[in-house]
């Protein structure tokens, strides 16, 4: 009867893959799972008690089968971490790593409040960030939507008139006969062609050269290339701060920091951190080496260093960081507002202009 439960369970478990899309365990779930469990085990209950609890407490989440074959595996003998191991797709590397060590020390409840408090701030500023940045990106989308279908469908009609009358028109007005002319005969095509070079673009993203020379010239853009290096230096330092601190050998957290870290050119740079520090350098010196990081950050790791509390001096640098970040996101929402709504009302006014002109034309002349 158990190993029929446990076949469903499991069955269930790669059932996972093929739900739609609003099904899947997303990142609020884990971050929520290592809480709840950490909270359950500080309360003083077994590993195997505090799982079937959490399977209770989910209900329907999809993330409570999973949870239900970890219990099943733990019960069986298995350590926890092992159990999550079986599930890459759902608990990362940090994730695996953070819970062996908890278990090897015996603080494990102590390293899953560690680990809630990784997941929540990593939560909360990529959903900060996306909700600054999503204003100034839809209000693009559409005011480019509005620009088209003016051109396309508008535009035509009230330029038909001009056109049958038979008198030079004023060079605005002709300019935008054209460009509308254009838009009109080859919308489709236009359609086309941007829908191949972003298919083009993602397939070329989906290489691993093509990944890291895209990461790269993120980090180059004019406004948004600052901001996307200091979250992956808040998220490095919390990971690497925190990792340590869970008693994790630096080469051991240099090795899961790269996996946490999106941007995969700065994963690279970790690599060669990871290689010098093995040659015997110190960890503040690999950093400056790689000339990706600000000054500020390799100097207060040299001071942790000194003192004996890296750990101290990354979660310091992963605070300022989180403060900049959500700082810059806004700095920025506050300056592409403006610029979007200026651009925007300058090409409604070119289109308006181009209209009355011959307009106001036609009337000096009757």
């Amino acid at each position: 009867m158990l190993s029929e439960k446990l076949t469903s369970v499991r069955q269930a478990d790669d059932g996972l893959k093929k739900r739609d899309f609003f099904e899947r365990v997303s990142s609020k779930d884990v971050c929520r799972l290592a809480r709840q469990l950490a909270t359950l085990l500080q309360a003083g209950m077994p590993v195997v008690s505090a799982l079937s609890a959490l399977v209770e407490q989910m209900q329907d989440c999809p993330l409570a089968r999973i949870v239900e074959v970890v219990r099943y595996d733990v019960n069986g003998g298995s350590t926890l971490a092992g159990a999550l191991g079986k599930h890459p797709t759902i608990f990362s590397n940090l994730f695996v790593n953070m819970v062996a060590a908890g278990e090897a020390s015996g603080t494990l409840e102590e390293v899953l409040e560690r680990l809630a408090q990784i997941l929540e701030r990593r939560v909360h500023l990529a959903s900060k960030v996306k909700s600054i940045i999503a204003y100034p990106v839809m209000l693009t989308i559409v005011a480019v939507g509005v620009v088209v279908f003016l051109l396309s469908f508008v535009v035509p009609s009230l330029t038909k008139i001009f056109l049958e009358i038979n008198c030079e028109l004023p060079w605005p007005t002709r300019l935008l006969i054209g460009v509308s002319t254009f838009i009109k005969t080859y919308l489709f095509v236009i359609a086309i062609v941007i829908c191949g070079i972003l298919f083009g673009i993602g397939v070329w993203i989906r290489t691993g050269e093509g990944r890291v020379a895209w990461d790269r010239s993120k980090l180059k853009l004019p406004l948004f290339g600052k901001l996307f290096l200091k979250l992956e230096i808040a998220r490095l330092s919390r990971t690497l701060g925190i990792l340590l601190a869970s008693g994790i050998p630096i080469l051991g957290a240099l090795e899961i920091a790269r996996g946490v870290v999106q941007n995969k050119f700065i994963a690279g740079s970790l690599k060669s951190v990871k290689d010098w520090v093995s040659k015997g350098d110190n960890v503040a010196d690999s950093i400056k080496k790689t000339g990706l990081f600000p000054p500020i950050v390799f100097h207060i790791l040299a001071t942790g260093q000194l003192s004996g509390n890296i750990e101290g001096g990354l979660l310091s640098i992963a605070d300022m960081y989180d403060n900049e970040v959500e700082l810059t996101a806004k700095t920025l929402t506050s300056l592409l507002e403006p610029a979007i709504l200026l651009v925007m009302g300058g090409v409604i006014g070119f289109i308006v202009l181009a209209v009355l002109l011959p307009i106001f034309e036609i009337n000096q002349v009757f």
